[in-house]
């Protein structure tokens, strides 16, 4: 049974997860390349089931271990330490800010880049394709009429029931969009990425009402059905990878304003 959660990386997306699997009752190990201490603050605000560590304490605790962070930081990743373990890949491709020769050609999908290297883990693709806002505001509990669906993918059957169960216990339905090697049907440009979990904005607003509207309305949810019919149609990018050009204007506004310091004004 699935117990505690440890998080490779603190930044929104960790912060996020974090969120989530407290509310539900889990246990939360956080870590990041920059120690413990810079956790302490986020950790202090999740509450008594959360505590900051290394990555190798996030790692030997968790029973699933998350990977929020970018995609080109994988192979500082301990692929020994991380042997035996489900691991949650939460990265995606994006070419401008990262190059990869066998991704660029549609060899190998990033999560098998990722399964490569962590040859010994068992790598489910989840909880990648929205944003951390959205990805704990969404989430609702089984029997609500509000609650979403959103896909994973992997290789591993019992770790993809493993994620499966942590999925629909912090607030998600689930649908198998298959293995590594199809997880590119849920990658950037696919349908299943990210516009379905965003809100719609409303024209003629200003910027900082874009920016409050996007991070304040909620989303109509994703049936399941919808989920496989966006999975199933999906066709795959030639070049492969992501582009800020392609994302709802609102977030990269906002992913902007946070990577310059800025704050959306009220």
């Amino acid at each position: 049974m699935t117990r505690t959660i440890g998080i490779i990386g603190s930044g929104l997306v960790g912060g996020a997860i974090a969120r989530l699997a407290v509310d539900a009752g889990y246990e939360v190990v956080l870590s990041n390349s920059r120690g413990p201490e810079t956790i302490a603050d986020l950790v202090r605000e999740l509450g008594p089931l959360a505590r900051a560590g290394t990555v190798d304490e996030a790692i030997a605790a968790g029973d699933i271990v998350a990977l929020p962070l970018p995609l080109a930081t994988f192979e500082t990743l301990p692929a020994d330490k991380l042997a035996g373990k489900v691991v949650l890949d939460q990265t995606n491709y994006y070419p401008e800010f990262w190059r990869n020769a066998e991704l660029d050609t549609g060899e190998i999908t990033s999560s098998e880049l990722v399964q490569r290297h962590v040859k010994d883990s068992f790598v489910v693709k989840a909880l990648h394709n929205l944003d951390w806002n959205h990805m704990y505001s969404n989430a609702r509990p089984k029997g609500d009429p509000e609650r979403t669906t959103m896909p994973i993918a992997g290789d591993d059957e019992a770790a993809k029931k493993t994620v499966t169960r942590f999925l629909e216990t912090v607030g998600y339905d689930v649908v198998d969009a298959g293995s590594l090697a199809e997880s590119w049907r849920i990658e950037p440009n696919a349908p299943i990425y990210f516009w379905p979990y965003a809100p719609a904005i409303p024209d003629g607003l200003t910027g900082d009402e874009e920016k409050r509207h996007y991070l304040e309305q909620p989303v109509p949810p994703v049936s399941a059905a919808a989920a496989r019919r966006m999975i199933d149609s999906a066709e795959r990018s030639s070049p492969p990878g992501g582009t800020l050009a392609a994302m709802p204007p609102a977030h990269v506004a906002i992913f902007m304003d946070l990577a310059s310091g800025n704050t959306i004004k009220k």
